[in-house]
């Protein structure tokens, strides 16, 4: 089984959270609501692979004025691809508590939709297993 570093930016602004939906085809937890994020690629230091999974699925403008690292966690989660194959992955998840200074976001493919949540609406939303068991140890959930 393979594993992955995966580095996960919990991004606030003004009191709400920065939530993505999934797309419906690919992904740990397709069609979902998420924490933006992925996994890091050799040679690189956390916080290098945290602002590039940042820029790659928010855009360029979203502005991260702030980096605390918060907690980790693991497990094993199944990945569906776009083309339809899944795989098996053992992933370590490193979540960080980040503060945006801004909202322009230009998400990509990875996702269909996003939203600034207010701490009283994220119970409302669909989220994946993982997104849920963060926000629970926050206590938000």
């Amino acid at each position: 089984m393979r594993q992955r570093i995966i580095v996960c930016p919990i991004i606030e602004n003004n009191g709400e959270y920065l939530l993505c939906k999934m797309a419906n085809d690919r992904g740990v937890f397709p069609g979902q609501w998420a924490l933006s994020g992925g996994g890091m690629e050799p040679g690189e230091t956390i916080e290098d692979a945290l602002r590039r999974e940042i820029r790659e699925e928010l855009g360029e403008a979203l502005h991260i004025t702030q980096i605390t690292p918060w907690t980790f966690r693991d497990d094993v989660r199944t990945k569906t691809y776009s083309d339809g194959t899944t795989e098996e992955i053992y992933m370590l998840y490193l979540i960080f508590d980040c503060v945006s200074a801004n909202r322009q976001i230009s998400f990509n493919e990875e996702f269909q939709e996003i939203a600034w949540v207010s701490p009283e609406k994220i119970p409302e939303l669909d989220l994946n297993e993982a997104t849920r068991i963060t926000f629970a140890q926050k206590g938000i959930l």
